[in-house]
């Protein structure tokens, strides 16, 4: 700096404030002069100092911006970059022991402080006046300020990387520095805050203003971990402006930018509490309230709860400029819900932690959802076809969804037109009806199922809310969403409970079973009928027994209990028992819920109807073929038998008379080669376990020597059919002229079925066991069936409740996530049928891809020679068994039967003759 412009300087800081008003005019465009083209750090602060110490105060508000802020501040700004820059570049050899670059970088602080003072003056200045500023009045003043306390923050917060272990030779400069900072800031917003833009602004101020705000979320993003206060603070201003002249500003906000940070800002609050949380809970420390640790949990809740309530805010007022958002605040609604209970992978907190928890971000999720509502793009995320989600998700989903039905009745029609159809047209992004997404998700809660996790049940009466299941939570609330459902939208639900209920996963079906009850029930007694009638037209189609005849038939048997008697007179009426082909529709009837009329019309049916079968059984001949049309009146008849309790009923008369019928002619060695007569043989025995006490020690005895024939084949469903038989067989005492042809075969049975290594058939066994030890008078059979010491052990075991093996809650949920897979897996194999050939090539690729499996074990030569003999004596013995059965009959055997029995003969002597050969 030259000697005129020094001692122009000397001169001003010795004037009055007098002096400085008068000469103002001259003087001033010469300092700011002097301060553009000063190179020296000194001598820029100097100038700075004078012009907003001495000569500031006397500039009017119209002046300066033009007479003062634009020619000064920019420069302001430059040196100081040029300040940081410095400290970046010597710092690397800041010690101890360097004390002239520890002095050099002391000096800049120190310089760089000043300057922000310097700044804090300007705005103390404007502050001054009575009226409220116009921004045009200052306009350089908010950027600079803004640029210089980015760079401030950006520093303090990069201090510890910055200074490498020597902060405490600068520690006190930096903490100074970030209070002038704070201070500036603080000052900066107040002033702002008294501005006022109309609808007539001019584009710069609305620029202005948008500046502002993007880069106050700038400096949102440097703070956030610099201090609670200051950033709260920041916030709470840049969406005060934002809201503020909204309708200026909202269609040049980076929404994204703002809603995204808003979002990180509440995720990593929250991820922080439950940290906190769980520090909490492990040191002990929940019931001190007054501890550093407790404080600064509810100082973050605090934080948490004022981001999710300022995020629902942004979006309640910007919601159609963040509709490319929706995927994220979909994402954010699952991650936090994920980390709450009941969420399996949530950690168990105290109440009182759990509780502030909830306040501060469960509590405002339902009001985001509510905002979100009407977004087209919102619902096409939650309700995608092929949602794929991380099993940890999958809870929140379902979750989310119910909130979605809670607040759709308060919602206009466009919004439930959205949610409750689903797509209509190709060129719509698909999505499901919010139904179809209700059970689609529950169907996806496997894990969740089987824990089971537990809500807090509906209050009723006054009495003590209870701990409920996922299944019963989600049943109250579509069962509620129904009650208040539009009727236009009646035919979605109609058309989401039949789909759920003809797919695979009994669980999921049985939720839409409870739904449809509650709607029949719920309804007109028409929309009863109709839809009983509907579900029996489809049990009568379902030609095969498959889990979609057990779903049906389950609804069916419930819904007829909701009928009026004349309506169940009707469903005789149209689908009459006398008739073959309704069987299959009163096979899942409970008898029971009929009225009388309608129950005595049912039975005589099915009676006479099976009666009749029998008839021509026999007049045929007992053909095997004919066994299906048997089995299939018996199946109906243990629907009449199963609700009878009078043995002196005529029908349950009938049906005594025809299984005796049907046990004597039934023979042991045919039952265990054909297929057809195991199914009768399982009908039977499942009709003498209720009809026992009736039942003749002949025929209980033919019972048991089938029962015998085929417990070595191991058919699941005769040999439990067999232990319900065996279980009700304590019921009778046995003649004594019979109990020796009955009471060994009965403890011989109890102990190779008790010894069985099958779990489910070993389990079955005990209950059986047991049931028919707590009321048999024949004590023998009991210690008869405990020969074997391990069998008695077991049976103690099961007696006395005694768990050999507990499985612990963490290996047991691992497990069922295993499941999770294998049992989808199963499901849509079930749905499929078959195999998709469009997988083919996938499944080919994998094959290249992946190491060729374990070889599979070998047979030994005699195992092959046993199982072909096995097969060969089993397929010659079914031949036996028919041409005996049509020697019985006018009907001869094929004309080729005789070549063809020559020829296998020839066969069977040329591998006899192989043999010896070789």
């Amino acid at each position: 700096m030259s000697q005129t412009n020094t001692s122009l300087l000397d001169e001003v800081v010795q004037w009055s404030q007098e002096t400085c008003r008068q000469k103002l005019k001259t003087v001033l465009p010469k300092l700011t002069s002097l301060h553009n083209n000063s190179e020296s750090w000194d001598d820029h602060i100097r100038i700075l100092k004078i012009i907003t110490d001495m000569f500031l105060p006397h500039i009017g508000l119209s002046e300066l911006e033009d007479e003062c802020f634009s020619k000064i501040l920019p420069k302001a700004v430059t040196m100081f970059d040029s300040m940081m820059k410095e400290i970046l570049d010597q710092v690397g050899g800041l010690s101890s022991q360097n004390t002239e670059l520890c002095s050099l970088l002391r000096n800049i602080l120190q310089a760089m402080m000043q300057i922000i003072d310097a700044l804090s003056t300007c705005v103390r200045h404007i502050g001054s006046f009575e009226e409220a500023p116009d921004l045009d009045a200052f306009r350089s003043l908010p950027t600079c300020i803004l640029k210089v306390l980015r760079e401030t923050f950006q520093h303090c917060k990069e201090s510890e990387v910055v200074y490498c272990g020597r902060l405490s030779l600068v520690a006190d400069l930096l903490q100074g520095l970030f209070k002038e900072a704070y201070s500036l800031q603080k000052g900066l917003l107040e002033l702002l805050d008294r501005i006022s833009l109309d609808s007539s602004a001019s584009e710069e101020e609305v620029s202005d203003i948008v500046t502002v705000i993007h880069s106050l979320l700038d400096i949102c993003s440097i703070i956030s971990n610099l201090d609670i206060a200051l950033h709260a603070n920041t916030w709470k201003f840049l969406i005060k402006q934002s809201l503020k002249y909204q309708s200026l500003v909202e269609e040049h906000l980076h929404h994204g930018d703002i809603s995204n940070s808003l979002c990180d800002n509440l995720l990593a609050s929250f991820h922080n509490c439950v940290e906190l949380a769980e520090q909490i809970k492990h040191a002990g420390l929940q019931e001190a309230t007054q501890s550093p640790e407790y404080k600064l949990f509810q100082k973050t809740a605090k934080m948490c709860r004022f981001f999710a309530n300022t995020l629902v805010h942004y979006i309640k007022e910007f919601k159609f400029f963040l509709t490319k958002y929706c995927y994220c605040f979909h994402q954010l609604y699952l991650q936090i819900i994920s980390k709450i209970p009941p969420s399996l992978c949530a950690p168990t907190l105290p109440s009182t932690l759990s509780e502030e928890l909830n306040a501060a971000a469960l509590v405002p999720m339902d009001a985001l959802v509510l905002h979100l509502l009407p977004l087209r793009p919102f619902a096409e995320v939650v309700l995608q076809q092929d949602l794929r989600l991380t099993p940890e998700h999958e809870l929140p989903q379902s979750l989310l969804l119910v909130s979605v039905l809670g607040q759709l009745p308060s919602q206009p029609e466009e919004v439930l037109q959205l949610w409750y159809t689903g797509s209509k047209f190709s060129e719509e992004t698909p999505r499901l009806p919010l139904y179809q997404a209700m059970f689609t998700s529950f169907r996806r809660c496997y894990t969740e199922r089987q824990v089971p996790v537990l809500f807090p049940g509906v209050m009723m009466k006054g009495q003590a809310q209870v701990q409920v299941t996922l299944h019963n939570h989600i049943c109250v609330q579509l069962c509620a969403s129904v009650a208040a459902l539009p009727p236009v939208y009646f035919h979605v639900l109609e058309h989401c409970l039949v789909d759920t209920v003809l797919q695979a996963d009994t669980q999921t079906a049985l939720l839409a079973t409870d739904v449809w009850c509650f709607t029949a029930r719920y309804g007109t007694a028409e929309l009863c009928l109709h839809h009983v009638l509907l579900v029996a037209q489809l049990v009568k189609a379902c030609t095969t027994e498959c889990y979609k005849s057990v779903h049906l038939g389950l609804l069916l048997k419930r819904m007829v209990f909701l009928m009026t008697p004349n309506h169940q007179m009707e469903l005789v009426a149209r689908f009459p028992p006398s008739e073959v082909e309704n069987l299959p529709v009163w096979q899942h009837v409970l008898l029971r819920a009929l009225s009388h009329d309608a129950r005595h019309r049912v039975e005589t049916d099915i009676i006479g109807l099976t009666q009749k079968a029998l008839t021509a059984w026999q007049n045929g001949g007992y053909k095997l073929g004919e066994v299906d049309k048997v089995n299939m009146v018996l199946l109906s008849l243990l629907a009449v038998v199963r609700v009878q309790s009078s043995p002196e009923e005529q029908c349950v008369l009938s049906a005594i008379r025809i299984i005796t019928q049907l046990w004597l002619r039934m023979s042991p060695d045919q039952v265990q080669t054909h297929p057809v007569l195991q199914c009768t043989l399982q009908l039977l025995l499942s009709i003498s376990a209720i009809l026992v006490k009736d039942l003749e020690s002949q025929v209980i005895c033919q019972a048991l020597l089938c029962v015998d024939a085929v417990v070595s084949q191991k058919c699941a469903g005769q040999l439990l059919a067999a232990l319900q038989f065996l279980s009700s067989l304590g019921k009778i005492f046995v003649p004594p002229d019979s109990q020796n042809q009955i009471l060994p075969r009965l403890s011989n049975l109890f102990g190779v079925l008790l010894a069985d290594r099958s779990w489910l058939l070993h389990q079955h066994a005990l209950e059986a066991f047991s049931q028919f030890a707590e009321i048999t008078n024949h004590e023998e059979v009991i210690s008869l069936s405990l020969g074997v010491e391990d069998i008695k052990t077991k049976v103690v075991n099961y007696l006395s409740k005694t768990v050999n093996a507990q499985e612990d809650v963490e290996s047991r949920l691992q497990r069922l996530k295993l499941e999770t897979a294998v049992i989808e897996q199963h499901n849509e194999r079930l749905e499929n049928n078959k195999e998709n050939a469009s997988n083919k090539p996938a499944a080919e690729a994998v094959a290249h891809s992946e190491p060729c499996p374990k070889r599979a074990r070998q047979e030994t030569s005699a195992e092959e020679y046993s199982r072909y003999i096995q097969t060969a004596e089993s397929a010659l013995k079914a031949l036996q068994a028919l041409i005996e059965d049509e020697a019985n009959t006018t009907e001869p055997p094929p004309q080729w039967l005789e070549s063809r029995l020559q020829e296998l003969q020839t066969l069977i002597t040329h591998i006899s003759t192989a043999r010896h050969t070789t």
